[in-house]
C-alpha cells in the first residue's frame, strides 16, 4: 500500500477521532461552566467582623435588600385568573369558537404566558341529542379548538389537557333548548 491510500483509508477514523476530542473537549468546558466557585474560607461572616473600630463592638449586620423566595403554589395564577368565565359555549353541532368568547381567551392566553407553571384540563361537554360516540368526538372537537386558540395565543400545549365528557355531565337538566345550550360548553378547570 502506498502513502496516498493509507493517508486516504485512515481520514475517516481520523474524522471519527477529532470529532470525539471536540466532544469531550466541548463538554469539559460546559462542566467547567456550570462549576461553583469556592468562597475563600478565611474570611469571616459580616456578623462577626469588627467593623466598629476599636471599640471592639460588632455593628449589626445591613438589612438585605433582595426579596425572600417564594414557592409558585398557583395561588398568582388563580387570583389572576378568578375574574375569567370557566364556560365557553357552542352553538348547535358546531366546535367553532364564537366571537363573543375571543376575550375570555385572551385573558386566559395571557396569564398562562406570564405564569407558565399553571395548568388547566379543557372539558369539552354536549347535549344529549346524537349518540354517545358522536357527542365524546363533538365533545373533543370543542376542547381542542379551545386549546388550539390558546396555542396560538403563546400557551404551551403542555400547560392544556383537552378531555371529552359528552353528554355524560349536563350542566342543566331537561331536554329544551335553554337545558341544551348550556350544556354545549367547554369548561376551563384547574390541572
Amino acid at each position: 500500500m502506498n502513502q496516498t491510500q493509507t493517508t486516504l483509508s485512515s481520514t475517516p477514523a481520523r474524522a471519527i477521532r477529532l470529532a470525539v476530542i471536540g466532544l469531550v473537549g466541548a463538554s469539559a468546558l460546559w462542566m467547567a461552566g456550570c462549576s461553583s466557585v469556592k468562597l475563600d474560607e478565611k474570611t469571616p461572616p459580616i456578623e462577626s467582623r469588627n467593623v466598629s473600630g476599636s471599640t471592639g463592638q460588632t455593628a449589626p449586620a445591613a438589612a438585605s435588600t433582595v426579596a425572600p423566595v417564594v414557592a409558585d403554589d398557583g395561588s398568582a395564577a388563580n387570583a389572576a385568573l378568578s375574574g375569567l368565565p370557566r364556560v365557553i359555549y357552542f352553538d348547535f353541532d358546531s366546535f367553532v369558537v364564537k366571537d363573543e368568547f375571543r376575550p375570555v381567551l385572551d385573558g386566559y392566553g395571557k396569564v398562562l404566558t406570564t405564569i407558565r407553571s399553571k395548568k388547566l384540563f379543557v372539558e369539552g361537554h354536549t347535549d344529549e341529542r346524537g349518540g354517545r360516540e358522536y357527542n365524546l368526538a363533538l365533545g373533543q372537537k370543542r376542547a381542542e379548538a379551545v386549546v388550539k386558540s390558546l396555542t396560538l395565543l403563546g400557551v404551551s400545549t403542555d400547560q392544556l389537557e383537552a378531555v371529552s365528557y359528552g353528554e355524560e355531565r349536563p350542566a342543566a337538566t331537561g331536554s329544551g333548548e335553554e337545558a341544551w345550550s348550556k350544556n354545549r360548553r367547554v369548561e376551563l378547570k384547574d390541572r
